[in-house]
């Protein structure tokens, strides 16, 4: 069995290395022991940092580490770049880990041992059985809302679909990665949405969890952003699409937070 990990990486040149080194390091072993192979996909999305020549020198001691550099941003657009890349190879899992590490190399491979019962395998926080460190009540709140109305407006099973840490088998990626579109705040959702009206089976599974305080987004900000990007998606899967249409047709000075609405 071959794994593929997906590493969107924008601005990650302090990150990266210790995650691919504790990755490496807990992977090689399992690869040594003949339970599994595997490579880390990092992508990296319109950096300005050095995080390409921090990948390429980690790619000089452990071969199995590959590397896309796209022009272009999200964290959506990287991994659906991933997808196509690592479907060039012999993978039979692909999945995605977000470049701070969040879940460490164990929780992860949790839901390696957990995919053979479905066709994907998504890390859950708020599961009880889950180990959080470092969270703050404001965001455990704000993650409880948005888990709501993303359960309400798509029916979904899952306690939390925004983690970073998910697994699918070959052939739940090939059926779905050239339908994705949405690439920024509701990719998630969307890959999850698209998934389960194909018929695959996706399940959920408690996790190990750090929050970290060097964190990309603002969270006001991205809160705001997330809300109107789930909005759009329920639109864009209604007999409402019509909407979204329109408004993509507007000129863009008409448009107001066209930034948030059009990802």
């Amino acid at each position: 069995m071959r794994v593929s990990i997906i590493i969107p990486a924008y601005n990650e040149e302090r990150r990266i290395l210790p995650m691919l080194r504790r990755y490496g390091e807990y992977f090689e072993d399992l690869r040594k022991k003949r339970e599994l192979n595997y490579e880390f996909l990092v992508v990296i999305n319109n950096t300005t940092d050095n995080t390409l020549s921090v990948v390429k020198n980690a790619q000089k001691t452990n071969p199995r580490i590959h590397y896309l550099d796209l022009k272009l941003g999200g964290k959506g657009l990287a991994i659906i770049a991933g997808f196509k890349d690592a479907l060039k190879r012999p993978n039979d899992l692909i999945g995605f880990a977000d470049a701070d590490m969040a879940t460490p190399p164990e929780a992860f491979y949790d839901l390696v041992r957990s995919v053979n019962r479905c066709d994907g395998v998504i890390a859950a926080r708020w599961r009880r059985e889950s180990v959080i460190t470092r969270q703050t009540s404001l965001f455990r709140v704000k993650s409880f809302i948005f888990n709501l109305i993303v359960r309400s407006l798509f029916l979904f099973p899952y306690r939390d679909t925004q983690c970073g840490a998910k697994l699918f088998t070959r052939r739940a990626i090939e059926h779905v990665h050239d339908k994705m579109s949405i690439t920024k705040w509701a990719f998630d959702i969307d890959l999850l949405y698209k998934l389960r009206k194909l018929g695959f089976a996706v399940i959920e599974r408690p996790t190990i969890w750090e929050s970290k305080e060097d964190s990309r987004i603002r969270l006001v900000t991205a809160s705001v952003e997330m809300f109107l990007a789930v909005i759009r998606l329920r639109l864009v899967h209604s007999p409402m699409a019509f909407i979204v249409r329109t408004y993509d047709a507007l000129p863009q000075q008409l448009k107001m937070h066209h930034r948030i609405w059009i990802q």
